[in-house]
């Protein structure tokens, strides 16, 4: 059962206190990241975005949606690059359902 792909899609909260070519960079690292491990169907930036509540004492963020299909272990790799990259506020990868 190798070589099993999946979909999954995440949104990244990144801080918009790294300003436009702060966030540019972080979104490319992580658009690089998923071309370097799955493949990529989509990067959809929603851009600046209020944020339901404060999150690290910040109101915006800026969000990016990514699709994409990889085997079971990336994402959790994925995750854990996110959970340590100073700049992401918050992320949500969600496995597709068939």
């Amino acid at each position: 059962m190798a070589n099993v792909q999946t979909s999954y899609e995440t949104v990244v909260i990144f801080n918009t206190q790294l300003g436009q070519e702060g966030v540019k960079a972080l979104v490319e690292k992580f658009t690089n990241l998923i071309t370097e491990n799955a493949t990529l169907e989509s990067v959809d930036e929603w851009g600046k975005r209020r944020l339901a509540y404060p999150i690290d004492d910040e109101n915006e963020g800026f969000y990016v949606l990514y699709n994409y299909t990889s085997e079971h272990d990336f994402p959790a790799e994925l995750d854990r690059v996110l959970k340590i990259t100073d700049g992401v506020l918050r992320s949500l990868i969600i496995k597709k359902e068939a």
